[in-house]
């Protein structure tokens, strides 16, 4: 199995899950995208990055970062490389110039250093297959979109239960999520999905 190159695509707050944000990575080429869902610690400190701001005191990954800094390590990738009962899994790959060194990580501090220290981001293929969701390069309008509105939203609660929908049903309902940029929602029913085709 291969891997492909992320994109971070952005962050969006979580509309029913109060403290927890959606990180949306793009598989760099591609409509591809893997939302993960974030604590909100773990979003500032991504953001605060890419925005190019510096917080009065340091943060635990840019205090990580200054550590590595004085011994002269350096992390020169971080990789996606498991995804299992809704969890991903990532690893930061680290260099003194000698040695290289794997050290196990949650996906969302792994892309806060990824983002201080300007490297890439990897993902498994595997990863990408379980878990990325395709953008319609043109999607239709919200308004000419054929599923009712109130029955769409039905469904959403009774996605959000845990209550059985087929995988037809869901994959049809996930479409609708990723057209309203509802990632959180997607994420779940992306899992529901992969639950239910596993179970097969």
């Amino acid at each position: 199995m291969g891997r492909k190159l992320l994109n971070i695509s952005g962050l969006s707050s979580s509309q029913t899950q109060t403290g927890a944000y959606a990180l949306i990575l793009e598989v760099n080429g591609t409509n591809r995208r893997i939302p993960i869902i974030i604590g909100a610690y773990e979003a500032q400190a991504i953001a605060l990055q890419l925005e190019g701001l510096k917080p009065s005191r340091p943060l635990t990954h840019d205090l990580f970062k200054s550590f590595t800094n004085a011994f002269n390590i350096s992390v020169i990738e971080v990789e996606i490389n498991k995804f299992s009962e809704g969890v991903f899994y990532a690893r930061i790959i680290c260099f003194d110039g000698v040695n290289r060194v794997e050290i196990d990580s949650r996906t969302s501090d792994a892309v806060a250093l990824a983002v201080r220290y300007n490297c890439p981001i990897y993902c498994d293929d595997k990863v990408i297959e379980q878990t990325a969701i395709v953008m319609e390069e043109d999607e239709p309008e919200e308004d000419d979109f054929s599923m009712d509105d109130s029955l769409s939203g039905a469904k959403k609660g009774v996605v959000s239960k845990g209550a059985q929908l087929s995988i037809e049903e869901l994959e049809e309902l996930l479409q609708k999520m990723v057209e309203e940029e509802n990632y959180e929602e997607a994420s779940r029913i992306r899992d529901e999905i992969n639950r239910l085709k596993n179970k097969k």
